[in-house]
């Protein structure tokens, strides 16, 4: 069965996104509160609907959950712009995008403490989802404000559904 590798290593850093330290991912996520940055992209397609994946069973956190369409953690000694790329590429399969920033904001939940980085892009071409992810697709935005609050959406996706879809 797939897994999350605890030994994954975070750079740690402080509310500014400079990096003080370095974490494992199993520290970062056994509640030690530790600020780790993440990115996060939203892919629109030309018609205004956005692609939203779903979160595989196996994950640590939020497990079968409709996500933001890529979301990943920054490696350790790796730029959010290069982690964002990184991140693209393994779970759908896209490396001709040009991302533009939405936000930066601190997220807390019972088990960790994230610095997310947002973007969004609009693509129209093939969106191969890996096996990170149990799949995918686009949802009318619409379709979003009806679930938003049902326990359809991971926490994050409804927090940022408001920046994204105006």
């Amino acid at each position: 069965m797939n897994s999350d590798n605890s030994e994954e290593i975070f750079p740690v850093v402080d509310a500014a996104g400079n990096v003080v330290g370095k974490a494992t991912r199993g520290e970062c996520h056994g509640g030690s509160m530790l600020l780790h940055p993440v990115v996060h992209l939203h892919v629109f397609n030309s018609r205004g609907e956005l692609y939203l994946q779903k979160r595989p069973a196996w994950k640590d956190i939020q497990p079968g959950r409709w996500d933001t369409a890529v979301g990943g953690h920054v490696d350790y000694g790796e730029t959010i712009a290069e982690a964002l790329r990184r991140e693209v590429r393994e779970e759908l399969g896209i490396t001709d995008f040009v991302p533009g920033a939405v936000a930066v904001y601190p997220f807390r939940s019972e088990r960790e403490y994230e610095l997310v980085h947002v973007f969004r892009t609009v693509y129209d071409g093939e969106i191969r989802p890996s096996g990170e992810l149990d799949g995918g697709r686009f949802w009318s935005p619409d379709e979003i404000r009806e679930n938003l609050g049902q326990g359809v959406f991971t926490p994050n996706f409804e927090g940022e559904a408001g920046l994204i879809l105006g």
